[in-house]
């Protein structure tokens, strides 16, 4: 039988666990998308007028019926199921389907939560063999606890992770769409699984939570954890006066860049200087020992880069490479769907089509099972299943 024969028929590691999804936007959908994406049965609960992330591009101005990529990829593989939860009849039957269910998965703000009878408390005592998966902005308790969150806000900006990325006098970059929650997605579906794996012994669920903050904050743990020892933080300087030389942007003469590797700087430092022929650097004392390249590294930055200027990348990175200097390319979005160590290592993965789609792809979840290749079904339409079966 070949691999892939064999592959198309083995389940996934998920299969036969059912979850009960009430989730809006992205960090609580995405994490049913990645159990969907592992053979999970994922029953999506859906307001009549749809999950917001079904009209993100019309809430953001565009014009026109376009796909939504990223509903298509936190959402394939769903049931999805519309249910008024304000209803009673509609919240009836939404409890009967979290009564079957293995995994109730939301990211509702707590006092909705409350109001409909759908907090955890309720839930777990109601039903005690069920893993209540919670997901919040900023926590379950505490002034914020039912402030709005998203990622750019709790996980990027309030866990310190924005303002260490740039100097103090500079206004940090956007976070690009759903990083953060999908970091804190796939945290808490690693908590889904330790609490499925629980309940074969004990027999009982439980509740899992976590948040953006959280998340961002375990992201922030080395920054901060610097500081609550040492009480000091090094904080981030422009790439020009940099004090971390060989571990810095750099463009080459074709406008390329990439990213210098070299952590531990009196193992890598020799190979640099050997890679770009400056062996005379051996003997200047500002840069002798790991301190004083440290203290003298914008003066390395500019060397690196009127070096650095002469060559194209691939010229460059070609003597980078005879001398063991390590470094990554700085991609393009073009450059990663292109790149052949992210084909290879499937990064990407071929989605099913709707009747009278064309085929196209996405990014695949990221972790690999051994025998199972994720294989994602449809997009499900608002809808498209009935709620009772």
């Amino acid at each position: 039988m070949s691999k892939d024969h064999d592959e198309k028929r083995t389940p996934g590691p998920l299969a036969g666990v059912r979850v009960v999804e009430l989730g809006v936007m992205v960090a609580g959908p995405a994490a049913g998308g990645v159990m969907a994406d592992w053979g999970a049965d994922v029953i999506k609960v859906e307001s009549p007028t749809g999950d917001p992330l079904r009209h993100i591009f019309a809430a953001l101005g565009t014009v026109g019926d376009l796909p939504t990529p990223p509903f298509e990829m936190d959402n394939r593989g769903k049931r999805s199921v519309v249910l008024d939860v304000a209803n009673e009849d509609d919240r009836s039957t939404l409890l009967s389907l979290i009564k079957d269910a293995d995994v109730f998965l939301t990211n509702i703000r707590l006092p909705s939560l409350a109001r409909l009878g759908l907090d955890p408390e309720t839930l777990t005592e109601k039903f005690p063999n069920l893993i209540y998966a919670l997901l919040t902005g900023y926590g379950q308790s505490g002034p914020d606890a039912a402030r709005a969150g998203y990622d750019v806000g709790a996980f990027w900006a309030r866990s310190g992770l924005a303002q260490n990325t740039v100097p103090l006098d500079a206004y940090p970059s956007m976070l690009g769409g759903g990083v953060g929650d999908h970091v804190t997605a796939i945290t808490l579906v690693s908590g889904i699984a330790a609490a499925l794996f629980d309940r074969t012994r004990t027999g009982r669920g439980r509740l899992v939570h976590t948040s953006l903050l959280r998340a961002g904050v375990y992201a922030n743990s080395w920054t901060l954890g610097v500081h609550l020892r040492f009480g000091r933080v090094e904080s981030a300087r422009h790439r020009e006066d940099s004090r971390t030389p060989l571990i810095n942007p750099y463009r080459t003469g074709d406008g390329r860049g990439l990213w210098l590797l070299g952590l531990e700087a009196d193992r890598h430092w020799p190979n640099v200087v050997r890679a770009i022929g400056r062996e005379d650097l051996f003997d200047d004392p500002r840069f002798a020992t790991a301190r004083s390249r440290k203290e003298n590294g914008g003066a390395i930055v500019a060397l690196l880069d009127e070096v650095f200027a002469r060559y194209t990348r691939d010229e460059l990175t070609k003597i980078l490479d005879a001398h063991d200097v390590w470094w990554a390319p700085i991609n393009t979005i073009g450059d990663t769907l292109e790149d052949p160590q992210v084909i290879l290592n499937e990064g990407l993965v071929d989605m099913t089509p709707r009747e009278g789609d064309e085929p196209f792809r996405a990014a695949n979840s990221p972790i690999d099972f051994g025998g199972y290749m994720v294989r994602p079904r449809a997009v499900p339409t608002l809808g498209e299943h009935e709620p009772r079966w």
